[in-house]
């Protein structure tokens, strides 16, 4: 068997990666629909 303790491993490449998609998906998302209104309000 392997000598795995949970909780002992360091994580804070994943977690920092975690948080650098999750900021870029609400970027993205929140780019998404101020370009949808704004196509919306041009097109009348």
């Amino acid at each position: 068997m392997s000598d795995y303790k949970p909780g002992e491993m360091d994580i804070t490449a994943q977690e920092k990666a975690f948080n650098g998609f999750i900021s870029m998906v609400t970027k993205g998302s929140i780019f998404c629909i101020f370009l949808l209104i704004f196509i919306a309000l041009v097109n009348g």
